[in-house]
């Protein structure tokens, strides 16, 4: 009774950011430096990201640094991070690298998932989520560079289709849960719920995870255009090297497997916890 919802420390940056659009203070004159030096982190993240997800936790802050509103910046990593998916999805699907019936169930989930953590972020304080998640994540990263048959076959269709349907309906909940709460290495945590719940080798892991990522990107980035909250200037072009990326990461994990898969999901683990330490450090 008589609970205040929380405001969210980041909308402040978001009214803040709204103002100097409004103003015209973000330069239509970026210079060229600014949007090479982001189009090679765009890259960086499109190659880790269609690999083993996490590609966020590179391009964003590339994209903060490049000096545009919080706001925009996150607009326009939703657009090249939807662009460089497109292609990547398309090639795991191509290579019959998804598994269909799980990613359908786990997309419709995962924005029920979403909504409802996009609606707890307003009522608790994310630290201490924040904090567990440091905690765990080591233990996930011991367990994957131990066991050495993770992610190695593809034993799904050993299980039960209903246990199947189950499994992919709480992976969505769960995930999508996160996603609308804190956000950050979304991608590499499906890629573990799929590998360690359901049994799928990496590669396919990899392949559901892309599409079932695409979709919240599509989704999120519908309602950054309708306000106008993407530049283009620099989004464009940094797509073009985000596709790339994509293109070039997809390629070496249908090629390679869990031989590649497996140590760039540890990388983008350990950016995940660099970046929690990173945010907590901030606020204190």
């Amino acid at each position: 009774m008589g609970n205040r919802v929380k405001r969210p420390e980041s909308v402040s940056f978001i009214e803040n950011g709204l103002a100097q659009c409004l103003r015209k203070e973000i330069s239509l004159r970026m210079d060229l430096k600014v949007i090479l030096f982001v189009c090679c982190f765009v890259f960086l993240a499109g190659l880790i990201d269609s690999i083993a997800g996490g590609g966020g936790l590179i391009s964003l802050p590339a994209y903060i640094a490049s000096g545009i509103p919080v706001h925009v910046a996150l607009g326009c990593n939703k657009f090249s991070s939807a662009c460089g998916s497109t292609v990547s999805s398309l090639r795991f699907w191509k290579n019959k690298k998804v598994h269909i019936r799980t990613v359908v169930v786990s997309v419709i989930c995962a924005l029920a998932g979403s909504a409802a953590g996009a609606g707890t972020v307003l009522l608790v304080d994310d630290y201490l989520f924040r904090i567990i998640l440091i905690s765990t994540i080591p233990i996930v990263g011991i367990f994957v560079t131990l066991k050495k048959d993770f992610g190695i076959q593809n034993e799904v269709d050993k299980l039960n289709k209903r246990k199947v349907m189950i499994l992919s309906a709480l992976i969505g909940l769960g995930i999508g849960f996160y996603d609308g709460f804190l956000g950050p290495g979304t991608g590499t945590f499906l890629i573990f719920c799929y590998a360690l719940l359901l049994h799928f080798d990496l590669v396919t892991a990899s392949g559901n995870a892309k599409l079932v990522n695409l979709s919240s990107n599509i989704g999120a980035l519908i309602m950054f255009l309708i306000h106008g909250q993407v530049y283009f200037v620099l989004a464009v072009p940094a797509a073009f090297f985000g596709i790339a990326g994509n293109y070039i990461g997809s390629g070496l994990a249908l090629k390679n497997g869990s031989r590649v898969i497996k140590p760039v999901f540890l990388i983008a683990l350990g950016l995940l916890i660099v970046n929690l330490i990173y945010s907590i450090v901030q606020r204190a």
